[in-house]
């Protein structure tokens, strides 16, 4: 018994003393923060505030006058070639992908059947030419048949007068005895003559005077014939003229699809001549165009060129929105519609040269960012002019 009790008392000393040993930690200093630390800790503090204020200041100025867009496309008026007349391909000029002129021939028809076709118009305007010639060659002779006509129309005049003079003069004389009576009847008669002769010089000068016209109409007809023939030769010369395609604008053959052999007809596709002066169809929310304006500047980023960037500006803005000129435009009319943000085409021109964009290709996805910082002073007025007009509606009547 006397021994468990020393035994107990060593143990209570131990218990009794992890508690202080707690309470002394517990109770001692905290360590203070290195003061470079926190020199360092305030500085980042200071950058970080200076950059967020930079931010705002910088989006309020000019950040949200940015509008950009990612649905953009690098576009070219391409220019389609086709045939205007029928025929079996002759001779193909140009390969794929190959750097053309304006004016450069690319595909030839056979042209013999065109040939023919000029050649019997310009033979149909040699024989209305034979035919106006020859028109006009009795015309001249008629003139001549009508000079004569006059004159023996004159003569018989004269001697028509001589006649009538002579009557009246014996008459007289015959009633006087002076003269026989035969002598009288003679002269009546020759007057009788002589006028008949005047009337038959005259009707002949008529008729010599209407040939005239009929020979005016032959020429004049034989002249028609010639402008019509005229025209058909410029018809065949245009068709023989289209067998022989060329490129009407500078750029580059894609979509080649015409063959040596092959028959054509108009209209038919034989290849695409793409331009080498591109441009930018950018597809802008309707959101965003409120204050976008013609030749406010742009920054062009290409997709397959990056780290590159182009300058351009605004050439203009669709009349409609996408959906608007879509073949089927939406009717929105109905119970289940659902607001969808549209988008306007804008096209940007691209400030740069052939050579910088010779990389491009039309199609290429692009990145736009248009700066309409320019038209903010309109933005302004908007606003107070529509404050103004919401205030005046306000006002008790």
């Amino acid at each position: 018994m006397t021994d468990a009790t020393p035994h107990q008392t060593p143990a209570e000393p131990d218990q009794a003393d992890a508690p202080r040993s707690d309470d002394k930690q517990g109770s001692a200093p905290k360590k203070r923060m290195n003061p470079r630390a926190r020199f360092i800790l305030r500085a980042l503090l200071v950058v970080v505030l200076v950059i967020v204020a930079a931010w705002v200041l910088y989006y309020q100025f000019r950040g949200k006058y940015l509008e950009s867009t990612n649905d953009a496309f690098v576009q070219a008026d391409s220019v389609t070639v086709s045939s205007k007349v029928s025929g079996y391909v002759d001779q193909v000029l140009v390969a794929d992908n190959q750097i053309v002129k304006a004016g450069q021939p690319l595909v030839r028809i056979d042209a013999r059947d065109y040939s023919a076709q000029a050649a019997q118009a310009k033979a149909q305007i040699d024989a209305a030419a034979a035919s106006e010639e020859a028109a006009n060659a009795q015309l001249a002779e008629q003139q001549a048949a009508i000079a004569q006509a006059k004159a023996q129309l004159a003569a018989a005049d004269e001697d028509a007068r001589f006649a009538t003079a002579e009557v009246e003069r014996y008459t007289p004389l015959a009633a006087s005895g002076a003269e026989t009576r035969e002598r009288l009847t003679t002269l009546h008669n020759q007057q009788a003559q002589a006028r008949s002769t005047v009337a038959a010089r005259r009707a002949a000068l008529d008729a010599a005077q209407l040939r005239v016209r009929s020979l005016q109409a032959q020429v004049r007809q034989a002249q028609a014939q010639g402008e019509t023939a005229k025209a058909q030769y410029d018809a065949a010369s245009v068709n023989l003229g289209y067998t022989e395609i060329r490129a009407s604008v500078d750029g580059r053959i894609g979509d080649k699809q015409v063959r040596v052999g092959q028959f054509v007809s108009p209209g038919t596709r034989m290849m695409t001549v793409v331009p080498t002066r591109f441009y930018v169809s950018a597809n802008f929310k309707e959101t965003q165009i409120g204050i976008m304006r013609i030749g406010q500047p742009a920054i062009i980023k290409v997709d397959a060129l990056p780290g590159v960037e182009f300058h351009g500006h605004v050439e203009s803005l669709s009349p409609g929105t996408g959906a608007q000129f879509s073949l089927l435009p939406p009717q929105n009319a109905t119970g289940n519609f659902t607001k969808i943000v549209q988008r306007v085409p804008v096209r940007v021109a691209i400030d740069a040269t052939p050579e910088e964009t010779r990389a491009f290709v039309a199609g290429l996805s692009v990145t736009v960012e248009v700066n309409t910082i320019a038209a903010k002073d309109e933005l302004r007025d908007l606003r107070e002019r529509s404050s103004e007009a919401n205030a005046t509606r306000k006002e008790p009547q």
